[in-house]
Formats: C-alpha cells, structure tokens, sequence
C-alpha cells in the first residue's frame, strides 16, 4: 500500500503524523467554512443589509492582524502542535457561544441588535484565535515530513483545506434550510472536539533551533525584513493580496443567492462550495501532473483569468452560470495557492517560519475579511452588482500592473 502511495503523488500521506495532522486540520477548516456562511445568512437575514455582511469581515480582520504580528513570534518560539491544540480550543468555545447567540432561546431574551451586536463580538474574538491557528498550521507541516516529501505535502495541505472549504460550506446551508441553526452549529462544537482529539495522535514539536535571546520587536522585524526583501515572496503576497481584496464576491453571496438568483440557504451553500469545488480539481490535476516550469507567468494568467470570471459571475442571473463562474474562479485560484505556499515553504528557513507565516496570513486575512468589507462597503457606494464587476475589473488591471512593474514574479520558475 505504502508504495503505491509513494508512487501515485500521495508520498506525504505516509507519515501517521501528517495524516492524523490533514484529518485533524479537515475538520476544523470545515467547521470554520460551516459557520462562515451561516453566520453571514443570519445576519443578512436580520439586517437584508450586504453592508452588514462586509462588517463580519472588518471585526475579523482588526485582531487577526494585530495579534497575528505576535503570534508569529511566539510560534518559533513555542510547541507547535500544543500551540495549534490552544487555538482550536479556543474556537471550539467561541462556536459554542455562537450556538447559543443564534438559538431560539437567545431570540426570545435578546433583541435582534442585541444578537447583531454579540454576533460581531465572537467574530471579533474567531479573529484572534486565527491569527494562531494558520500561521501555526502552516508552520507544523515542515515537522511532520521529511524535507523531500515538502512540496508533495503542500499540495494535500492545500488540497485538504479546499475539499473542507468545498463540504463545509454545502453542508451548512443543506444543514440550515433542513435542520435549521442551532442543529448545524452543534455538529459543529462535535467536528472540533473530534479535531482537538485527533491532534493527540501527534507527539510535541516543539523548536529544533535555538533563537537568540533578543526583544520582540527586533525579533519581529527580523521577520519584516526577510520578507521584504525577498522579492519573490513579497511579490506572490502582494498579488494575492490586491487580487482577492478586490476581486473576492465570497461576502456578497447571500444576496446573489436571495435576491438576485432566489435559491436561498441551499443556493448559498451550493455557491459557497463553487470556487472550493474547481480548486480541489485543480490542485489534483496539479498534483498528477505538476507545473514543470514558468509557474510564475502560469500563476499571472490565472489571477487575471480570475478577475475575469468575477465579471461573469457578477453580470450573471443564472444560477448555473453563477456556479460556473465561481467554480472556474476557484480553479484559477488555486494556481496562485500552489505557487505562493511552495515558494514560501521552500525559500523560508525554519528559524523564520512562524514569523514569515504569520505575515503571509495577516496578507491572506486581509485579502478575504478586509476584501469582504471592501464589498459591502463599495456595494454600499455603487450598488451589489456594479462592484462585483468593478473588483474584477482592477484583479486584471493589476495583473497587468505586476506583469511590467515585478519581473521577479513572472520570472518564478522553480
């Protein structure tokens, strides 16, 4: 068995630490993706408001980015899978909290801005549990493999995160419509616990390095630093940044799905599950028949190509249409997340890990909590379906702008 594995790309699942670490992982990316779109239908079903929506991804990006600067320190300082174990603790109490807040019991105490208002605070609060548990995902995947099975574990790594973006999402709105919210969240609360369970199949890992006795800030800076200039990472982290901040119509599907192509709840999952669905087909392809060259100009191609189903999807009236646009836009997408986690797990020491990946996830938080105020925001300015199509109007423009201004970036070829 173990040498089909090793033959057929699944080298990295041979190691129990990484499988128990992917099963682990699956569940807890899929109850995030779960309460992200149920989150985001109660509150437009409250509000019938796309600017309330975008606020969800406001008060999720202003602690994740201030605590995911300290965080990175602490990771290459401390045991990562302990660390990691924290973390999902942390948003197993924050789901349970969301299960009452959401419940019919908290509907006949509170008003409905009451629950508005506690519902923004538990974001707030699923903010800075994020800022540990990526960066500390990201970093743990080097200790569990050996260095030659590295890029083989980005890609499960990558495409484990999409096939639980893709179920979570589904599953939740199925879920919703059929057994309604509080059902939903406590199957939840029963995926992390089994997450936190799972996590103990991995022995401790804590640092193989000693760092220097030195501040926080100067440690911290290191990290800023090593970023900036290496031109490469710089470059892959500002694309995506710039290309899904503005190109991103995640935080508006809830009036796609209700007002603009009525499907409701099992529409918005459906629609949610899209882009996941053409990543995953992506990264399996990739996975078969990998990128042997010019990554970098592959990697622009698909970003703009991105841009452009974002047009599609935001003209469009027709749900298959709809679905066919954010399925093509996740299977673009998922270039750019190929190219990005392997430059930065390959041409990142491992002194530098939990700062580097703390950086990358303050770019991948704003790009998508920051990106999904964005769209409330300039929904708000020019109406929903203008500024869908005006997001995917600058994703093309500033593909153009790197392609002539950042070389560097075309010239990724590894």
């Amino acid at each position: 068995m173990f040498k089909f594995l090793k033959h057929h790309s699944f080298g990295a699942l041979r190691y129990p630490e990484f499988r128990s670490y992917i099963l682990a992982r699956f569940f807890f990316i899929m109850v995030l993706t779960m309460q992200a779109t149920l989150i985001s239908w109660k509150v437009f079903e409250m509000t019938k408001d796309p600017f309330s929506i975008g606020l969800i991804g406001l008060v999720e990006f202003v602690p994740a980015v201030i605590m995911a600067i300290y965080s990175g320190y602490i990771i290459d300082r401390a045991d990562k899978k302990k660390l990691l174990h924290l973390s999902i603790a942390g948003n197993l109490l924050l789901t349970i909290l969301f299960t009452y807040i959401t419940s019919e019991h908290a509907s006949a105490l509170f008003s409905q801005t009451a629950i508005l208002i506690n519902i923004y605070l538990i974001a707030f609060c699923t903010g800075i549990a994020r800022a540990f548990s990526g960066p500390t995902s990201f970093a743990l995947v080097s200790s569990l493999v050996p260095k030659k099975e590295l890029p083989n574990a980005i890609s499960w790594h990558s495409s484990s995160w999409q096939i639980a973006g893709v179920s979570g999402p589904a599953i939740g709105g199925i879920l919703y419509g059929s057994m309604g919210i509080t059902f939903t969240f406590s199957l939840m609360v029963i995926l992390l616990t089994l997450s936190i369970a799972i996590l103990f199949f991995i022995g401790p890992k804590p640092p193989t390095f000693t760092l220097p006795r030195e501040p926080m800030l100067k440690s911290i800076q290191e990290g800023f630093r090593f970023v900036w200039n290496a031109k490469e990472i710089l470059g892959v982290l500002s694309l995506d940044l710039f290309a899904v901040f503005f190109g991103g119509a995640t935080a508006l599907l809830p009036y796609f799905s209700e007002i603009i192509l009525k499907t409701g709840a099992e529409g918005l999952g459906i629609l949610r599950s899209a882009p996941g669905i053409g990543a995953i087909a992506m990264m399996l392809f990739v996975n078969f028949v990998p990128m042997r060259k010019e990554q970098g100009k592959i990697m622009l191609l698909c970003v703009a190509g991105f841009g452009m189903t974002m047009i599609i999807f935001g003209l469009s009236t027709v749900f298959w249409i709809s679905f066919a646009a954010l399925f093509l836009s996740g299977l673009l997408d998922g270039i750019s997340m190929i190219v990005r986690s392997t430059i930065l797990q390959t041409r990142t020491p491992e002194e530098m890990k939990g700062r580097v990946s703390a950086l990358n996830s303050i770019f991948i938080i704003s790009s998508n909590e920051l990106g999904a105020f964005e769209s409330g925001f300039a929904s708000r300015l020019m109406g929903v379906i203008p500024s869908v199509v005006f997001g995917g109007m600058m994703t093309i423009s500033i593909v153009v702008y790197t392609w002539f201004k950042n070389p560097a970036i075309r010239k990724i070829n590894y």
